[in-house]
């Protein structure tokens, strides 16, 4: 009796929120059972790959595997890369003699039930109520997501048990966030939460705290709406002008010279969360050595050979709250994920 899978095939990005909108259609799926199993891989980024998924299905004894691509419209990557990539392992499983049989879709395409859910996003935008039937479903899909959440912390948890069994109660959801985002145990191990960290964090979000991100990536993690509920906002200065100007002036970088910018108009008690730029974690820890801000919390985790270990090192070093992850890995996804599990909290905490 052949064994059928159904696999998604997301894009990949470094925001983990991708993956997890991946993650949520599989979940959808799987309840309406029409598949024995649904899974979902990445063209680019995230894991698995397309060749990796494949192998790993053969290897568990699945004959009949269809894939369908999470986009709207063909291109590229749906009518030349996929296809030739599928080829191969269809070659490759005939040479072995494995009987499988790999099946190819369209992606999504012109379809009335998409262009309801573009039209109510519309609508919403404009503040008019969306139907009882699109409320029923958004309710479905939170749940859904919620679910698939939960299901993904009881795989993680056994893995990094050790780890959590060591530190504060409070820095366990910071610490799980994290390795849900990188699908990496390991980096239970290489986050420091110092200075009473968390209870600054939550606090600060709570109190309206400004966000200042290094990069726009991080800054496009970060749900708006909900920092706002708080009176919060999130600012980036890395396009503003002035410090495409300073930066020509001073010969620095941009990102040092946005975290300049920001620091002239004020920082204390402000959230700053630095997932990609060294010298803007530099810049912010020459700032409070200098006595010149005094923000709520840090968010270090910058990424990559030159700098970025020795940065967060000096993160670790100053006298105010700070969350890093030690070494050149890292990474905006990391900052964003960080920041995240504190507004979570912070929005749990206002629930009682």
């Amino acid at each position: 009796m052949s064994k059928s899978c159904l696999i998604l095939i997301g894009h990949g990005s470094k925001l983990p929120y991708n993956r997890e909108t991946i993650e949520e259609f599989v979940g959808i799926l799987r309840k309406g059972a029409k598949f024995e199993s649904v899974k979902n891989c990445f063209m680019v980024i995230n894991k698995p790959s397309i060749p990796e998924i494949l192998d790993k299905l053969v290897e568990d004894g699945f004959t009949k595997i269809v894939l369908i691509p999470t986009f709207l419209a063909h291109g590229v990557h749906t009518k030349q890369e996929i296809p030739e990539i599928l080829q191969e392992k269809r070659d490759e499983y005939a040479s072995k003699s494995k009987q499988v049989e790999i099946i190819y879709g369209d992606p999504f395409g012109a379809d009335e039930r998409i262009a309801q859910v573009l039209e109510e996003k519309a609508l919403k935008l404009l503040g008019e109520e969306t139907d009882d039937v699109t409320k029923v479903q958004q309710a479905r899909n939170l749940t859904a997501a919620t679910n698939m959440y939960q299901t993904s912390m009881e795989i993680i948890r056994p893995l990094i048990k050790e780890t959590l069994q060591k530190v504060p109660q409070n820095h366990v959801p910071v610490i799980e966030r994290v390795v849900h985002t990188t699908a990496d145990p390991e980096f239970a191990k290489l986050v420091v939460i110092k200075n009473s960290a968390v209870e600054s964090g939550v606090a600060a979000i709570k109190s309206g705290a400004k966000i200042i991100t290094d990069v726009k990536m991080v800054k496009a993690g970060i749900n708006p709406t909900r920092v706002k509920r708080f009176g919060g906002q999130i600012l980036t200065y890395v396009d503003d002008d002035r410090a495409i100007k300073l930066a020509k002036q001073e010969s620095i970088t941009r990102s040092a010279a946005a975290m300049r910018l920001a620091i002239k108009d004020g920082l204390d008690n402000s959230i700053i969360a630095i997932g990609n730029a060294p010298t803007a974690a530099f810049e912010i820890s020459k700032a409070v050595k200098q006595g010149l801000v005094k923000p709520a919390l840090i968010i270090a985790t910058p990424v990559g050979y030159v700098g970025a270990a020795e940065s967060k090192e000096e993160v670790t070093t100053l006298p105010v709250p700070n969350v890093i992850v030690r070494g050149p890995k890292g990474g905006s996804a990391l900052a964003v994920a960080v920041f995240n599990a504190l507004l979570n909290m912070a929005e749990e905490a206002s629930k009682n």
